[in-house]
């Protein structure tokens, strides 16, 4: 099959309507032209998974199934659904689920000598009940010493992560936080307000940059942050490959903190934002995203004749 041959969904969620996110699909879709693909671009909100029969099916405003999805939304339930009905999809529900949290990132990658900051995860409690017992909490901080990170699993340009400087800040946050699921790090004085975004096509780095903020303890770029190109250590890199490979990433936007012996895992974000790294270094990551989605598709035995399992609006 020719790769003019081969038309795909490049998937993106139906409510964010903010200009960033847009031209990031526009961007994505270019680069799919670019390789001779035909691509649409599908929001997530046109899409409804149903089960009928026991069988899974979808229904939508489409004449038939794509060959390969691109994933650019987190819609795990979706993405899982469109696998069940054996379309490839970059990358894979399971994959975008763990790396979606940072929970789930960190224990994924606990067992295989992964250096990342020493982490707590706290204990659970359902919505609407406080926990009144904070000596866990307190046994947490004098464990950690101060000051100490709160992230919280789900969030996004580190807006939801929180440096904090004492105890009675600690309870505070963790009483505002409620039953939200968070994780509580060592803090890596070493790496403050730097770290390195690193991204990984397959087994291969294709860029990097290094992200600085004066004014933060975050270096990511919506809270103020600058980058510059950079060239990451032979450490870095197959540590950055490394991750991404324990998660069953085809590609990731892997970022390290310097530690004082060598990186730190930070953060494994399956769905990288990729304006801010070509604007940095002039590399297009999806142009190397769908080089390699093609490669794993002529390698494979990819029907011609898909089965469509439709329901028609």
């Amino acid at each position: 099959m020719k790769p003019s041959a081969f038309h795909c969904w490049i998937v993106v969620n139906g409510y964010l309507q903010h200009d960033k996110f847009s031209s990031l699909a526009l961007f994505i879709k270019e680069a799919a032209e670019r390789k001779e693909i035909s691509a649409t671009l599908v929001r997530n909100s046109e899409l409804i998974p149903v089960i009928e029969k026991g069988l899974p099916m979808l229904k939508g405003n489409f004449e038939k199934l794509p060959d390969f999805v691109l994933f650019m939304d987190k819609d795990i339930h979706l993405a899982r659904h469109l696998e069940l009905l054996d379309i490839p999809v970059y990358n894979s529900s399971t994959a975008i689920d763990i790396c979606d949290s940072k929970a789930k990132t960190h224990q994924a990658l606990a067992g295989h000598g992964i250096p990342m900051p020493k982490t707590l995860f706290p204990p659970f409690t359902y919505e609407g009940i406080e926990r009144i017992n904070v000596d866990a909490f307190k046994d947490i901080g004098l464990e950690l010493g101060y000051p100490l990170i709160v992230k919280e699993a789900y969030g996004s340009f580190g807006e939801q992560v929180y440096l904090i400087q004492t105890e009675a800040e600690f309870l505070k946050t963790v009483h505002k936080l409620g039953h939200k699921p968070f994780i509580i790090q060592e803090f890596i004085e070493h790496s403050k307000g730097r770290d390195i975004r690193v991204n990984v096509v397959g087994d291969q780095v294709i860029a990097a940059m290094h992200r600085k903020s004066e004014h933060d303890f975050r270096a990511n770029m919506t809270v103020g942050g600058h980058a510059l190109p950079y060239s990451p250590t032979k450490k870095e890199a197959d540590l950055a490959i490394q991750c991404a490979s324990i998660l069953g990433a085809d590609f990731a936007g892997v970022d390290l903190l310097f530690g004082e012996d060598g990186p730190l895992l930070c953060e494994v974000n399956s769905n990288s934002h990729l304006l801010n790294i070509y604007d940095c270094t002039g590399i297009n990551i999806a142009d190397s995203m769908f080089d390699y989605v093609l490669d794993k598709l002529e390698k494979g035995s990819i029907s011609d004749e898909q089965t469509n399992r439709l329901v028609d609006l």
